[in-house]
Parts: C-alpha cells; structure tokens; sequence
C-alpha cells in the first residue's frame, strides 16, 4: 500500500510538470534522496562545490579520478555515509585497499566552503557526491544530477573495507554479486567500471597476470602479448614496489586520464589492466553491454544514470552532518 502511495504521488507531480524519481524497495530502499535537496536550505551550495573543486583540482588534476574512485569506496562500505572520510586509527581509509586514494583535501576544501555560507546544513556524504560528479566533468566527462538528502555516518573500520570492496582479481561472477547486494544490476555494474577509464594501476594489483599465472599459463593468455610484454618491463617479476603508475586507458594515456568510453576499446584489444576488467569482455554475459558502450555519447549517459543509483546504495535516514568530514562530531 505505502509503494502504491508513492507512485501515485509521483504521477501525479509527474502529470502536473515536475520531474521527480519515485524510488521503492526495488531501488535499495530509500525514499529520501531527491534533486535539489537543498534548494531553500542552501540553495547555491552545488555551485559553492563546484568552484572548491576545480580550484583544488587545478593543482593537481589526478585527484579528479581519486575524488571518483572515493565515492564509490565510500558507498560499497557502510553505504554513502562519508564513513571513508574518517581519519584514525583503523578506519576504512587505513585499509590496504585504500591505501591509494587520494584527492581528501579536495572534499575538505569544498567542506571547508560550504561550512561559510551554510554552516551545518550539508553532509560530507552529499558534498562526496557532488565532488565526484565535478571531478568527472574536470576530466571532460559529462555532468549528471545529483541527488542530496544523505546523513554522516559514525561507524568506519578497515576490516570491513577489506571485505567489502571487489578485488582486482575478481571474475564477472564475483562482480555481480558484489553489487547485487547493493541492489545494483550487472549493467550497471560494467558502466560504472568504465571509471577505470581515468586514473591509474600499481605493479602489486596485477603482477600476479603477468608471472606464474597458474598451473597452465606463465602469463594470464587473456592479455595482449604485446601488452604483457610493455607490463612485464614496467614491473619486473619479484618486483615489491608499489609506487609504480600504470595507466589503466592504454589508448588516450595521460597523467590524469581523460574520461571517455576508450577503456571498452582496450578490453576488446585485450588490455584491460585488472582481471576484473579484461573478464567483462571475455564473459558472454557482459561482453554484450561492453560493445554497446564503445559509443562514448551512450557511455556518459549511462554513466550518470549508473552513478545516480550506486549513490543511493546504504544511505543512512538518521545520522550527523559532521563540521569537520574527518572527524565524528562529538556535541
């Protein structure tokens, strides 16, 4: 009866001219999240982001693609709470699996803006959202709009990064079950690895493909050999340095990436970085949504559909909206 309620409600706002998203247990739950959440309360507080942002990234670019790869860590982790953002001993950003997220100061300085005009009035968890849809834009991706109306959350441990972010060496089966329990589809699941068409790879994530592969393969046969032989240079065999960058897109390699649908081409040349890239071409049951999405116009539509619904994953109803995103607040 309440589901029925709610698409009556938004028939009839959509009949009377306004454009709304009825959400219902079938999208994770949540009713909360709308577009311009803060229109009355803080209405110029996007706009507030966004300058915070790009001055932040005009210092260093390649936080864009760190500010992205941190909304999603966030969310896969306790739901989109900011929980990533905590600092402290043996919180999510201490985890191993985070160890190489940057851009923080990019959300502190857009934190740091909005707290001037609307003190105590916007979530870090919001202000994450808005950021990583800015830093896309920054990287010449296209915008989408983002829905506001996420709490804080208080709870951030690194044992459950470790056990709730997909590995590098996940296969497409692993994929899709990972964001199925966050009410995501498969689809989904491969647009939104189209991230990886920014940002860059280190040696210990992938070494495993390159040297005794398995019991068959010296090297992963899923790799162009020339592509394997360019990796095997970058990261010797034996090798424990993890500070060596790997471009993921092979194809428009730049220091901060370019956001764009090439990372599709590369995993049909057969150079997908990850085994939990190059294994969306090579399974029937995703290769399908992988060639439809080489048409960079469909890649960035859907990428913005695809971020909308993963911000919607755990979002908390009650909660804090933290003065400092780093910190709980303790009043």
């Amino acid at each position: 009866m309440a589901q029925f309620r709610i698409l009556l409600l938004a028939a009839i706002l959509m009949f009377s001219g306004v454009v709304v998203d009825a959400y219902g247990p079938g999208d994770n739950g949540y009713v909360g999240l709308r577009d311009d959440y803060y229109g009355t309360s803080c209405k110029d507080v996007e706009t507030v982001i966004k300058k915070a942002v790009q001055a932040e990234l005009a210092k260093n670019l390649k936080h864009a693609a760190g500010v992205l790869r941190m909304h999603f860590h966030d969310c896969f982790v306790e739901g989109c709470d900011a929980s990533v953002l905590l600092d402290g001993p043996g919180t999510e950003k201490t985890a191993h699996v985070n160890e190489k997220l940057a851009g923080y100061e990019v959300i502190d300085a857009a934190k740091a803006a909005v707290e001037e005009v609307c003190p105590g009035v916007v979530s870090c968890a919001d202000i994450l959202a808005y950021a990583a849809r800015d830093s896309t834009v920054e990287l010449n991706g296209t915008a989408w709009a983002v829905q506001g109306g996420r709490k804080d959350g208080t709870v951030s441990l690194a044992s459950r990064a470790e056990a709730e972010l997909p590995p590098p060496e996940f296969q497409v089966s692993q994929l899709i079950d990972s964001f199925a329990r966050r009410g995501l589809s498969a689809k989904q699941m491969v647009v939104l690895s189209g991230s990886h068409t920014v940002g860059v790879g280190h040696c210990d994530k992938f070494v495993s493909r390159l040297y005794n592969f398995n019991s068959t393969f010296f090297t992963d046969p899923s790799i162009d050999p020339a592509y394997a032989t360019e990796l095997k240079n970058i990261c010797p065999q034996h090798t424990f340095n993890t500070t060596i960058e790997v471009f993921m897109d092979v194809i428009t390699p730049t220091s901060a990436g370019v956001f764009e649908a090439n990372y599709y081409k590369t995993l049909q040349e057969h150079k997908g970085l990850f085994t939990s890239d190059q294994s969306l071409f090579d399974d029937t049951r995703t290769k399908a949504t992988v060639t439809s999405l080489l048409n960079n116009e469909r890649f960035q539509k859907e990428f913005g559909k695809a971020m909308r619904a993963m911000g919607r994953v755990g979002v908390k109803t009650k909660g804090q909206i933290r003065t400092n995103c780093r910190v709980v607040n303790t009043y």
